[in-house]
């Protein structure tokens, strides 16, 4: 009886004080941290981190905020976020620690994070794509199956794929036609499906010579249709057509400036930069087209444009940069200011 009249009694005082309540405003950083440092022309600016909805803005409800206190809600966060992708302003985020997908609707106001539409976890949510019409597609690599988040949905739906995944892990698509390119890391390959879900011609087997993978991981397909993969263990990057026919490569193991140890995400923006994530240097170089070095930024650290162990990219249309940065359970987002390469 004394607990029941004490929540009755909190929930009056939650009522009389949510009317004068201040509202929570958008956690924003200011940009003054560049890369190169001066007197060299800047190219890269951070923006901001993100780790919780509250960083961008986005707030529980006020019967959300008293149903926490009453019962004791868990605060929302990253875990251990994968890979990161921006649709007209909602950022999602894969977090195999969360189990799920989170989804920061900036525009709506509203958060949530994602399961599988028969009420299960993804336990292993590490792939991210923007397909058509807002929709964005999941790969997990523990389920070896795809998902696809529809606009507005409160679940991912799994796809009805006529071939078998050993370890999904990279995704992108083809915004035309549908189909999807689907890296295979323990099959060495990329995977291609149509958009009903068949099977299409796939390129790529267990080697180090071109067109040839050593567990690649993640992949990004460039508006002009380009898809870049990156093939881990050869420890480099590699360029194809979307009929999986090889281009170029560039990359080579070592920890000199330009070498890669244990590269992650790979991504383009509208200058034609390629940036790839290193997880084992905690840092993120940019390319140009041929493969040469122009920029590297990022240590092990918690502050600022450090890192620890990142993963996925992406990189949008206003030349946002968004990073996974793992371990440090959060979105770092940078912007490209530079002029071309």
């Amino acid at each position: 009886m004394i607990r029941q009249c004490y929540a009755i009694a909190l929930f009056c005082l939650l009522i009389a004080l949510g009317g004068c309540a201040p509202a929570v405003r958008p956690v924003e950083e200011q940009v003054s941290l560049v890369w190169p440092q001066s007197p060299d022309p800047p190219r890269i600016a951070f923006v901001k981190t993100f780790s919780r909805p509250d960083d961008l803005g986005i707030t529980r409800g006020f019967f959300q905020r008293i149903a926490d206190t009453l019962f004791g809600g868990s605060e929302a966060h990253l875990v251990r976020p994968m890979a990161v992708v921006a649709v007209d302003g909602v950022l999602y985020v894969a977090d195999p620690g969360a189990k799920g997908v989170h989804r920061f609707d900036q525009p709506k106001g509203e958060y949530d994070l994602l399961h599988a539409a028969d009420g299960g976890a993804l336990p292993s949510p590490v792939g991210l794509a923007r397909g058509a019409d807002g929709d964005v597609y999941v790969t997990d690599s523990v389920l070896a199956a795809v998902f696809v988040i529809r606009r507005g949905a409160r679940a991912a739906v799994r796809l009805k794929l006529d071939a078998k995944l050993l370890q999904p892990t990279g995704i992108a698509v083809e915004p035309a036609s549908g189909r999807l390119f689907v890296v295979d890391t323990a099959a060495h390959r990329v995977a291609v499906f149509n958009k009903d879900g068949s099977s299409a011609a796939g390129f790529g087997r267990r080697g180090d010579g071109d067109g040839e993978f050593n567990y690649p991981t993640l992949l990004w397909r460039s508006p002009q249709g380009r898809l870049y993969v990156t093939d881990t263990l050869n420890f480099r990057v590699q360029m194809f057509d979307e009929r999986g026919a090889f281009i170029s490569k560039f990359g080579r193991h070592g920890d000199g400036a330009g070498d890669q140890m244990r590269q992650k995400g790979v991504a383009t923006d509208r200058q034609g930069h390629v940036y790839v994530v290193d997880a084992l240097f905690n840092a993120l170089q940019i390319f140009d087209e041929g493969g040469r070095l122009l920029l590297s930024l990022g240590t092990l650290g918690r502050e600022r444009g450090e890192f620890w162990l990142p993963t996925g990219i992406f990189v949008g249309e206003d030349d946002s940069i968004y990073v996974a940065d793992s371990y440090n359970q959060r979105v770092q987002v940078f912007r490209y200011i530079g002029g071309p390469a």
